[in-house]
């Protein structure tokens, strides 16, 4: 069992924990971290994950590069870390995220006949990354990139199944705009 720890608004622990199956099936905030990939190439290019048809939310959807829940008594940075090199065999060190922002969620869907509430708060990074990586095949069935126009298009019409929230996408294009 994952445990998670029970957050304020704010995303600070309240000093309680819930199971994480526990805490979507009845809409307890909790805490995860969300990394996108960038690389440069002609354009910039953003790392779409589409995830497993056997995960319990978003079965088959294309996701963020890399999140993760931030088990009880972690932190973002080290969990975005570790979401990483599980999901995509990418090892990263803190200094090599960006932080660019916070994402506050509250949804509720049902997947597999199964109630889903999720309510959490999420830090968003950019990590610049060109290289190799493994897919955690339990979690991600494939990964492709896409030029971040590109990426903003299929996303904001709807053009393929995908979890992505609007809001970072906006966040990735704020920090890229300052950036130059």
């Amino acid at each position: 069992m994952e445990y998670l720890d029970i957050v304020d608004e704010n995303g600070q622990p309240t000093g309680q924990v819930v199971e994480r199956e526990y805490a979507h099936r009845h809409g307890i905030r909790h805490r995860t971290s969300h990394v996108w990939l960038l690389r440069q190439r002609d354009d910039v290019e953003i790392l779409l994950q589409k995830r497993s048809l056997n995960k319990d939310s978003y079965p088959g959807c294309y996701d963020i590069s890399s999140a993760g829940h931030i088990i009880a008594g972690s932190d973002f940075e080290t969990s975005a870390l570790r979401e990483l090199k599980e999901e995509l065999g990418v090892e990263a060190t803190i200094g090599q995220l960006h932080y660019i922002g916070t994402s506050y969620s509250d949804s509720f869907h049902i997947f597999h006949k199964q109630p889903f509430h999720n309510v959490q708060v999420s830090h968003v990074y950019v990590l610049w990354y060109d290289g190799e990586m493994t897919l955690q095949k339990e979690e991600i069935e494939s990964v492709k990139w896409l030029s971040f126009e590109e990426c903003q298009r299929v996303v904001f019409e709807n053009l393929i199944p995908h979890c992505i929230k609007k809001e970072e996408l906006e966040m990735i294009k704020k920090y890229l705009e300052e950036k130059e």
